[in-house]
C-alpha cells in the first residue's frame, strides 16, 4: 500500500492542491492563498482537508509557486539591492544586446529589477581560484549603508 501524494501550486490569489489517495483516486481542492481568519497556511490546510483523518502516511509533497514570479512581473516585491563584482555594475543592463527592432533609433529598455548597486571588491576565476580576495570591511560597510537606506532584499 502506498501513502498519500500531494501536488500543490501556491499562487498569489489561490492555492490548488491535487492529492492521490493511497488507493490511487485523485482529489482536488482550491483555497485562497491567504485567509487568516480560517487557516494559517493554504498548502497545509489543503492537505488537511483532502486527507482528513486517514492514518496512511504521506509519501510525497511537491509544491511550486508563482508568487515570486508575479512579484517580479508586477514589480511589487521589496526594493532589491544588486551586489556584484567591481567593474560589472552595468552587466545586467547591457545584457546580450538583443533588440526586437534592430533599426530602432530609440531603444526603450525595461527598468531594472534592482534599485541600487554595490560593487564588491573581489575576483574569482572561472576555475574557482581567488584572484583578488574579498574586501570584507568595504563589503560590510556598503551592505550596512544599503540596509540603512531601506534595502532588505539582495541579489548577488
Amino acid at each position: 500500500m502506498h501513502g498519500w501524494e500531494f501536488w500543490i501550486d501556491r499562487g498569489g490569489t489561490f492555492t490548488d492542491v491535487i492529492a492521490r489517495r493511497p488507493d490511487g483516486a485523485l482529489l482536488t481542492t482550491k483555497l485562497l492563498s491567504a485567509n487568516p481568519g480560517h487557516y494559517g497556511d493554504a498548502a497545509s490546510e489543503g492537505i488537511r482537508r483532502l486527507r482528513g483523518d486517514d492514518p496512511a502516511p504521506i509519501d510525497a509533497v511537491r509544491m511550486g509557486t508563482t508568487v515570486a514570479t508575479n512579484a517580479l512581473l508586477e514589480r511589487s516585491g521589496a526594493p532589491t539591492l544588486l551586489a556584484i563584482t567591481r567593474g560589472h555594475r552595468d552587466a545586467l543592463l547591457i545584457g546580450h544586446q538583443a533588440r526586437p527592432d534592430i533599426f530602432a533609433l530609440e531603444i526603450k529598455r525595461p527598468r531594472p529589477l534592482y534599485g541600487a548597486v554595490i560593487e564588491i571588491v573581489e575576483r574569482v576565476t572561472a576555475e574557482g581560484d581567488i584572484r583578488q580576495p574579498l574586501d570584507e570591511t568595504a563589503t560590510a560597510t556598503a551592505l550596512a549603508a544599503a540596509f540603512t537606506g531601506g534595502y532588505r532584499s539582495i541579489a548577488i
